[in-house]
């Protein structure tokens, strides 16, 4: 069985500023976003519950509602989907 999987397009700077600068990429490898390649970031189920301990003042806050998930970087909303 796959492990839980979430992606979304955050653009190329923005993927390799998640993975490598933001608070969690100093993580241990299961906890880190991934920077997936043409500007997309992979979250493994253990990556986006670490991102998720992130406060609202911070880049790479994540947001659960009825618009979906999201993580924000500034003032920008992206989108983040399930992958089965």
């Amino acid at each position: 069985m796959r492990d839980e999987c979430w992606r979304g397009e955050v653009g190329p700077e923005n993927a390799a500023w998640l993975s490598t600068e933001c608070r969690t990429a100093r993580l241990a490898p299961e906890y880190r976003p991934v920077d997936a390649g043409d500007g997309v970031v992979e979250f493994s189920r253990r990556a986006l519950g670490a991102i998720r301990e992130l406060g609202e003042e911070e880049d790479g806050y994540i947001t659960d509602d009825g618009d979906g998930v999201r993580i924000w970087i500034g003032d920008d909303a992206f989108e983040l989907e399930r992958v089965e």
